[in-house]
């Protein structure tokens, strides 16, 4: 018998569009969570659902394992997680009652079974674990296991027999020590399956690696139900001596580091180019980074360390909307950051987004121009998506049905008054990337470019919607509403 076995609920093959791009990567969040109970002297075992079916495997394992504790840990490191996606939800109920019916207690930790607690209690989870959980877990577990009360543990969200919710603690719980913990437990899962993924479908096997936790930045459409603002490095040696121990142990050719930000801290990044070099751990690696961080001497920095692609947070090209959105993110940042990146041999990616409140026609030509000026080596298009807990959601809370979340990661539904329908905005994006395809492959497209966007010209005036926001900076700590534009404006009166 297994006192504890983990799992979590992302699947491959629910979410079409990353089946597509065929790079899955280990769940970090799920294997820290492992590796912290097993130092704990628990008997633990991780089921991994990325690449198994949840349901089969799952039944299959409870029956193998017969644990005690079922745990349902997300990895809070993948962004696929915090996008708390209605396919994800799913699974993680199924798992839930299938624990329950296995004679598990079942405990659920993650940044959608945060949002929507009462849902996942009512689906079978006994507890509820916030914020950076690793400790609280092992506490809980420690609890459970001894038949003990856990309910004075710091940040679980449990239901009593009458059916009344109960928290303990005022705020989610931060990890301090997350930085000394033990390396995630890949040893538990299949790297093998992860390998052979990559090499089949790319030719070279990339594993993924956290250097940091969490991101100081306040942008207002980002959701932080686990780590809040908070950031913690892990020192640059020892992500060094994981890159080594990655290459030698497991063949890895390449690294996603899965930082909400990296290259925050120069002295770090300093300190890590020694570092990869001492253990000849210099490995090609991507990264997301802000645009205003990137100033020459980083860049630097991050190729002398084996840096080869970074996905900058763009969004828009238009300084309205990048200040609407909080970002503290100047166009001409992002400009001086491509030519940085470029000048290093760095490949440049922006992450844009589309359809943000008050965002127009103007302002959409305005991101069209500006990657038209820089030529990214790649781009990802999202559409603007409210989630729990942000500005950006309380702003238009009130617009929002009874869809609230995506089914998956290529769902792009608008779902507030959106200036555009989600198939305008659909198109706009498949435009985009078939700009940018044709510099990347070197393909002679250009008729076939121009013909679309001509077209989307053509369509914006029938698409356009009459509900509109307005781009609506706040002011001072207050979370100001969008207001529409006939809200401002007197009956019959015109702007």
């Amino acid at each position: 018998m297994t006192d504890i076995l983990l799992t979590h609920s992302y699947h491959l093959a629910n979410d079409p569009k990353q089946l597509r791009k065929m790079q899955p990567y280990a769940p970090l969040g799920t294997l820290y969570a492992a590796a912290a109970l097993r130092e704990s002297g628990a008997s633990v075992k991780v089921f991994d659902t990325t690449l198994q079916n949840p349901v089969h495997g799952m039944k299959a394992t409870l029956r193998l394992e017969n644990p005690k504790v079922v745990v349902i840990y997300e990895d809070d490191f993948n962004f696929l997680s915090k996008m708390c996606l209605l396919s994800m939800r799913q699974t993680a109920q199924q798992i839930a009652r299938l624990g329950k019916g296995a004679g598990a207690v079942v405990v659920a930790h993650g940044s959608d079974e945060t949002d929507f607690a009462e849902e996942y209690l009512k689906a079978g989870v006994d507890y509820i674990l916030t914020g950076e959980a690793e400790n609280t877990l092992t506490e809980l577990c420690r609890a459970i296991l001894a038949g003990q009360d856990p309910s004075g543990i710091p940040g679980l969200i449990w239901e009593d027999a009458a059916g009344s919710v109960h928290r303990s603690g005022s705020s989610p719980v931060r990890n301090t020590d997350w930085s000394k913990m033990p390396l995630p437990a890949r040893d538990l899962i299949d790297m093998s399956l992860y390998r052979d993924a990559w090499t089949d479908a790319h030719g070279h096997f990339s594993a993924n690696v956290v250097a940091s936790r969490g991101c100081p930045y306040s942008c207002n459409w980002c959701a932080k139900p686990i780590s809040g603002n908070k950031y913690q490095l892990r020192p640059a040696a020892d992500v060094a001596q994981e890159l080594r121990d990655l290459k030698q142990h497991h063949g890895a050719e390449h690294i996603w580091f899965s930082d909400d930000i990296f290259a925050l801290n120069r002295h770090w990044l300093q300190d890590f180019a020694q570092w990869v070099r001492t253990y000849d751990a210099v490995i090609p690696y991507k990264i997301q980074a802000r645009a205003d961080l990137l100033r020459e001497d980083v860049v630097a920095l991050l190729a002398e360390s084996g840096c080869a692609e970074v996905w900058m947070g763009v969004e828009s090209g238009s300084q309205k909307v990048l200040d609407a959105m909080d970002k503290r993110l100047h166009v001409s940042d992002v400009v001086a950051a491509r030519t940085h990146l470029r000048a290093a041999g760095i490949k440049a990616c922006f992450f844009l987004q589309l359809g943000y409140p008050g965002e127009g026609w103007q302002e959409l030509l305005e991101t069209l121009a500006l990657v038209r000026a820089t030529r990214p080596d790649d781009i990802g298009v999202s559409i603007s998506y409210p989630l729990p807990g942000t500005v950006f959601y309380e702003r238009v809370q009130a617009e929002l049905a009874a869809k609230r979340n995506w089914k998956d990661s290529d769902d792009l539904c608008v779902m507030f008054s959106g200036a555009y329908s989600d198939s305008f905005y659909r198109t706009i994006r498949d435009a985009l990337h078939l700009e940018v395809s044709g510099w990347k492959s070197g393909s002679n497209n250009e008729q076939e470019v121009h013909a679309m966007w001509e077209e989307i010209a053509a369509l914006e005036p029938q698409e356009r919607r009459d509900v509109e926001h307005v781009l609506q900076l706040r002011s001072g700590k207050d979370s100001a509403s969008f207001l529409p534009l006939h809200a401002l404006t007197p009956a019959g009166g015109a702007i």
